[in-house]
């Protein structure tokens, strides 16, 4: 299998029916870094030892740095001059959302996805991630820590603010999707193209703001139990970020009940689901 890829346009891969074959389908494997230098090449090296033997597909790693300060974008620019099938790119401001965006938005692949750089999901999640928008017709896959057949291993501080958030948002947004902040997601280029644009967060929530406008227009999710281990060194404030989650949840909220929405989504030329 080919790794790496030239960028040029490609049939979008809309709602995941191809008759190409997978040889031929391209992904985007997007690593998303802040601060990470010490564990940057070993899990690219993982990551680039798995891959081939997970997912039969046209296949590039791309790092993205967003606002590092330890080295880690010096890692980087070193690991694409050695590597063909890996890319960097650097940010000067922070944010996951901006770096996805940004990232996602410069692709030209069929699939994009991302996972965080600590590799907490198993990596045996990704034949059925990408193949169920490769083949089966769905739009967004996304690994869930929630499901039945999920197993996690996490503090129990970290598993309630999760199930509770989850709870909220399936209350207050009526959502079907089970678990929207696992670091483990995959999208079609036409969902880059058409829900991407839409999204406002640069940071935690822009996972959860991706899902929710992509569910409301239409768009078919898959969510996938995955395998996932907490990383002890997670540089992510869990009070602050719940804290800026909530306020999301009800910005958003407003904005699905505006005017503002239902006429985007006509001009997407998409059915507003309720």
């Amino acid at each position: 299998m080919q790794t790496g890829y030239a960028k040029r346009e490609r049939p979008n891969l809309r709602g995941g029916v191809t008759a190409r074959p997978a040889s031929e389908i391209c992904v985007d494997v997007v690593i998303p870094v802040l601060n990470e230098a010490h564990v940057l090449a070993k899990s690219v090296a993982q990551l680039r030892r798995r891959l081939p033997e997970l997912i039969p597909y046209r296949w590039r790693i791309v790092v993205v740095d967003n606002g590092s300060s330890d080295g880690t974008d010096e890692i980087g620019r070193r690991l694409a001059a050695e590597y063909q099938d890996l890319t960097f790119l650097h940010l000067d401001k922070r944010g996951r959302g901006r770096a996805l965006r940004y990232t996602w938005m410069q692709s030209s692949a069929d699939i994009v996805c991302y996972m965080d750089v600590d590799l907490s999901t198993d990596l045996e999640a990704w034949p059925e991630t990408l193949g169920a928008l490769a083949f089966e017709g769905f739009d967004i896959a996304v690994g869930s820590r929630l499901m039945a057949g999920s197993r996690t291993k996490r503090s129990a501080k970290r598993e309630f603010i999760s199930r509770v958030y989850n709870i909220l948002l399936k209350l207050l947004l009526n959502v079907g999707f089970s678990d929207a902040q696992c670091g483990f997601k995959a999208v079609t280029r036409e969902v880059v193209e058409r829900i991407v644009p839409q999204v406002q967060d640069q940071s935690w929530f822009f996972d959860t703001e991706l899902l929710v406008l992509a569910e409301r227009q239409g768009y078919r999710i898959k969510d996938i139990p995955v395998v996932w281990n907490e990383d002890d060194d997670s540089r992510v404030k869990i009070a602050k970020t719940a804290w800026d989650d909530l306020m999301g949840v009800f910005r958003l909220r407003r904005f699905l009940r505006s005017r503002e929405f239902v006429q985007a989504t006509v001009l997407n030329g998409k059915q507003v689901h309720p």
